[in-house]
């Protein structure tokens, strides 16, 4: 049994859960519905709404609320970041927010950047600094080359501890509601390094059929990527992912979910499993 089962903080205030839509968001909002947490849902379709690109319904959105879970779209990396990290850190601090969970990226100095505004910020703090997500394979960018049956990547021979947004939820739920996490860094990796070949093996095993990687230069990547009609932003982070942050920076494991959930982290192979049998890869 995880630290995750204990019973949050006695009288719980509001938790804001930006990009509550999102890998990560809808999981958080998921666990703290399901522990009984109060939760303000962070999007612009939500009442009230928020929007990255509109602060002014950034102190609507944060009014009666104790913890905000801040998930920076499309990412930390992105021109104009730390200023948004700034605005919304002062507006917090003057609505009473007590506490924040940061999710950060690994390897990322323009991240960093935005880690030190929220240490800085005068409210609790945790971070959560992860690298790249399993479900980036299932809901996000690479799910139509799985079932086509060919990752179509750069990276080469580079490893990855990937990890699990369902672990990355686990932590955030937990520093959202209960003492104990304030000032902590929680660096989150899977239980081991993967080439983008190792994943394609583990994908072929769960799938029953082959999924082959296919290497491809930098360049020609990013240029399909635009072709593809991928808004300017998604173009640019995937060049900067790869052109940057994958370059073995990060090619180490870390204990941050075992230090925070008292577990070891999810297997990409035990992810690949599940979501092989919810028919998301079938042609």
């Amino acid at each position: 049994m995880t630290s995750l089962s204990k019973p949050s903080r006695k009288d719980t205030g509001v938790a804001l859960v930006l990009g509550a839509t999102g890998k990560t968001g809808r999981r958080i909002v998921a666990r703290l519905q399901a522990k009984g947490a109060p939760v303000r849902i962070g999007s612009r379709a939500a009442t009230p709404s928020f929007d990255w690109g509109n602060e002014a319904n950034w102190d609507a959105a944060l009014k009666d609320v104790e913890a905000v879970y801040i998930n920076y779209a499309p990412d930390l990396a992105m021109p104009g970041a730390t200023d948004a990290i700034q605005t919304l850190a002062d507006k917090a601090k003057r609505q009473g927010v007590l506490r924040v969970v940061l999710l950060s990226g690994r390897g990322e100095a323009e991240a960093q950047a935005c880690e030190q505004i929220v240490q800085e910020s005068g409210l609790d703090w945790t971070i959560v600094r992860a690298s790249w997500f399993n479900q980036n394979f299932s809901e996000g960018a690479f799910v139509d080359m799985i079932r086509a049956g060919q990752i179509t990547l750069p990276g080469g021979d580079i490893p990855e501890p990937f990890v699990d947004a369902d672990d990355i939820a686990d932590v955030a739920a937990l520093a959202l509601t209960e003492d104990g996490h304030a000032g902590k860094i929680y660096e989150v990796t899977g239980p081991r390094l993967m080439t983008f070949a190792d994943i394609a093996r583990d994908l072929s095993e769960a799938t029953g059929r082959e999924i082959q990687f296919v290497p491809v230069p930098h360049d020609a990547f990013v240029a399909g990527v635009a072709e593809s009609g991928a808004p300017k932003e998604v173009v640019w982070m995937l060049d900067y992912l790869f052109a940057t942050v994958l370059d073995g920076r990060n090619a180490h494991l870390t204990d941050g979910v075992q230090r925070a959930l008292g577990r070891a982290p999810r297997d990409f192979a035990d992810y690949a499993r599940e979501t092989a049998a919810t028919g998301v890869w079938r042609r």
